[in-house]
């Protein structure tokens, strides 16, 4: 279908509002939205992939696009990477630029840059160099991040069982099959909007990558027990771990964000969960928390990161992290990590995770917390699979979940246990 002249001004408009990063990409793409309320649809979700392209492809477009400009970046992304032709856009094309695209598609762009191929920053991929990383693989690693990522269900175990939602969602056409590894997943292969669908309504599911499922899953928390999710965020962790209690027991839910707590009182809502308690604190040092030391089973803590595992889903992060950021991340998270462990009871799990790549960020950070607490020690992350049933291949004692090998989230974890 041509594209209109009014959707590709939209789009134009879109790009020149999304592209300085002045806020996160999906947070100005909804609000861009919410002020077109005529757009359709159909209109926005086209709007979407392409800014989303835009993001992911980023360098090489701006290689080629010289002076930046969003008009000729749109026209790149359309035409280079979703498989829109020149024909099509006939109806936006102004002079010169069918010329302009018929020599780029021409131009010969070999033995680029391999921050153009990897589409990630210098900075970071000096970083990942100097972690061991071939250039080969980092060309692997950011090639696979600019690929689209699926679309996971977490089906609530306390209101249903996965087979039975399963077979709900696939009797209605939608093409559904079970996660590889988390055993309460679902993975859709289309992206439907199920914001009104009878079983997101009734709180039976919540989306929720598969990586994400299992960070909850290795916490094992069970009924009757005293948990801390120690950076609650909107409470995707919380609510599965609060469902894999039944209810019985409490679940603390901590942030120092009003507005990730308040969104998570629609999901509480929906889940029909009773045993889940948010928290707003001030900081790790909050008088809330030093209240409950030395009580808590289990305490996961999802540090604040660069977020580089998702850039499937976030790839405007890779501009909008610095390398001076990762510094000031790593004596947050060190700190927050500290400040959780005083939570732990003899006995007790304390489980560090992030959805970052960054051995800085992972094990160095559990490493010098190790080195500086006795009293905890390193329980390997292949033993708790194993439990759990989750098939799921590891090296050494952390789990490191990534997309090409799980076709999940990037994630990182530790499980940490107090003996002393």
């Amino acid at each position: 279908m041509p594209l209109t002249l009014a959707l590709y001004h939209a789009l134009f408009d879109a790009l020149t509002v999304i592209l300085p990063l002045n806020s996160p990409a999906d947070v100005a793409l909804k609000r861009y939205f919410k002020e077109h309320p005529k757009l359709g649809l159909r209109d926005r979700a086209f709007i979407s992939e392409t800014v989303y392209t835009v993001l992911r492809h980023r360098r090489f477009i701006e290689y080629v696009v010289a002076d930046g400009a969003p008009r000729r970046m749109a026209l790149v992304a359309l035409t280079r990477f979703m498989g829109i032709s020149v024909r099509d856009l006939h109806t936006v094309l102004r002079g010169g630029d069918e010329q302009w695209l018929a020599q780029l598609k021409a131009r010969k762009l070999d033995n680029l840059p391999i921050g153009l191929e990897a589409e990630l920053p210098d900075w970071l991929i000096e970083r990942l160099r100097k972690n061991g990383m071939t250039d080969a693989k980092i060309i692997d690693f950011g090639q696979t991040m600019m690929n689209p990522a699926p679309l996971d269900l977490r089906v609530n175990s306390s209101k249903a069982k996965r087979d039975q939602v399963l077979k709900q969602l696939q009797q209605e056409g939608l093409k559904a099959k079970p996660t590889p590894h988390s055993p309460i997943g679902i993975r859709l292969e289309e992206k439907p909007s199920l914001t009104k669908h009878p079983a997101f309504v009734e709180g039976f599911i919540e989306v929720q990558d598969e990586g994400s499922q299992i960070l909850g899953l290795i916490v094992e928390a069970k009924r009757g027990e005293m948990v801390v999710d120690f950076c609650a965020g909107a409470g995707g962790k919380t609510l599965l771990m609060a469902a894999q209690m039944a209810s019985a027991g409490r679940v603390y839910a901590f942030d120092v964000s009003e507005k990730r707590l308040t969104n998570l009182a629609p999901r509480l809502k929906r889940s029909g969960l009773s045993n889940i308690t948010p928290q707003l604190i001030t900081s790790e040092r909050d008088t809330k928390i030093k209240r409950l030391a030395g009580k808590i089973d289990r305490v996961l803590v999802d540090a604040p990161c660069t977020g580089f595992g998702t850039l499937r889903r976030n790839p405007d992060l890779k501009y909008r992290q610095t390398e001076a950021g990762v510094a000031e991340l790593n004596v947050k998270q060190a700190s927050i990590l500290n400040a959780a462990s005083k939570l732990v009871a003899v006995g007790g799990r304390l489980v560090y995770a992030t959805c970052s790549v960054l051995p800085e960020e992972n094990e160095q950070i559990v490493e010098a917390f190790l080195a500086k607490h006795s009293e905890f020690q390193l329980v390997p992350i292949a033993q708790v699979l194993k439990r759990l049933k989750i098939d799921i291949k590891q090296a050494d004692e952390y789990l490191r979940l990534n997309p090409k090998q799980h076709n999940t989230d990037g994630f990182f974890a530790a499980v940490l246990e107090r003996t002393a």
